[in-house]
Formats: C-alpha cells, structure tokens, sequence
C-alpha cells in the first residue's frame, strides 16, 4: 500500500517501478481514452519501458518487451475507442465545464487538425502530439465522424505510436551501455520534440490571425 501511494504518476520510472508492463496499459489507456489523463507522461513513459526493457534479466528493473507491446497497443487502442464513444455520447458537454485552458486549446487544435488534414490523416498524426491525442478522440465522436473510419485509422495510429517509440527506447537501450544513466535528458528531448507541432500551429494559426 506504502509502494502505490508514493507513486509519481509523472514519473515514468516510478510508474514502471511500480506497475510494470500493465501500468503502460493503464496509462495509456488513460491518456488517450479519458480527458482527466492529458498530463500523464505517454510517450516518454513508452521511451522508457522500450529502455527498461533492453536491459538485461539481472537488472534491478527489467521488462518483458512482449508483453510491454501488448499492454501499449491494447491501452493506446482501447483508450481512444473509449475517447471516441464518450465524445458521441456526452458531446460538446464534455468541455463546457472544463477549466482547464490545455484541454481547451488541445480541443482547438484537434478541429483544425480534423479540418486541415482530414480524417484519415489527422486521426494518425494527432497520435503524435501531446494533449491532442487525448482530446481529438471525443472530439472525433462529437463531430460525427463514422465509427468504422474512426476505428480503422485510430487503430493504425494506435500501433504505430506505441510501437514505434516503445521500440525507439528498445533499440537505444540494446546500443548504449548504461543508457538508463542518461533518461532524464533523453526524456527531456522527447518531450520537446513532441511539442514542437504544437508550436509550429501556434506559429501558423498567429500568422495567420495576423
């Protein structure tokens, strides 16, 4: 009980600590599926379970790889099914009472997203970007977008997202000796280069209110 509540949950070396492989699952099932869970760390979480998981069976913490992309791919594509039915059947509602000006800037941007890219491409790239993966799944329900469209390209964008950086961290991990050394400034340049779509719409949508 002690192990649980001292849990960091914006830490992803606590999370998996504590949790393993079905901590990956939960959140990113959290992440993508329900609003309260666009701060969670998902893709610097995925990085290092990917890391965690190269590391040899003797190591103080070691993950099974497999059943780390299993529990990616399952929450990842689990929690935007669940995003898309909770925007379908709440609606608009979802983001009346919301206080919080991330998930309302992230619900902005996920329609331009939408309106920009379309469907196929917007649900796939959307992935990628932080606060907007989490936003765009309801959003998707909201304006009314087929659920066999919704379900075919979230499910690609699902697989290729957790897959591809959980293996990224994997392949780091298996090339670099001690690489868990140096997390902290590794995770630091994810994040970074995850935010950067959403300075360059930042950028564009100022120039072109200007």
């Amino acid at each position: 009980m002690n192990t649980v509540l001292a849990v960091n949950v914006l830490s992803p070396h606590s999370l998996l600590s504590s949790f393993g492989a079905l901590g990956v699952g939960v959140v990113l099932f959290a992440e993508t599926g329900l609003l309260i869970g666009f701060f969670l760390p998902g893709d610097s979480l995925l990085f290092t379970a990917g890391v965690l998981a190269a590391a040899p069976a003797s190591a103080a913490l070691h993950l099974p790889l497999g059943w780390v992309l299993v529990a990616a791919v399952a929450g990842a594509c689990l929690g935007a099914q669940a995003g898309y039915l909770l925007g379908r059947r709440a609606g608009p509602a979802l983001f009346v009472s919301s206080t919080r000006p991330r998930l309302l800037e992230g619900r902005e941007r996920a329609a331009r997203l939408l309106a920009r890219y379309g469907y196929a491409r917007a649900i796939v790239l959307a992935r990628f970007v932080p606060v907007v993966r989490t936003v765009l799944n309801p959003v998707a329900g909201i304006v009314g977008i087929p659920a066999r469209t919704f379900t075919l390209w979230q499910l690609l964008g699902g697989v290729l997202w957790s897959v591809g950086v959980t293996l990224a961290g994997f392949w780091l991990g298996s090339s670099i000796s001690n690489v868990d050394h140096y997390l902290l400034p590794i995770i630091a340049l994810i994040v970074a280069v995850s935010l950067l779509p959403l300075v360059a719409e930042a950028v564009r949508a100022r120039r072109v209110h200007r």
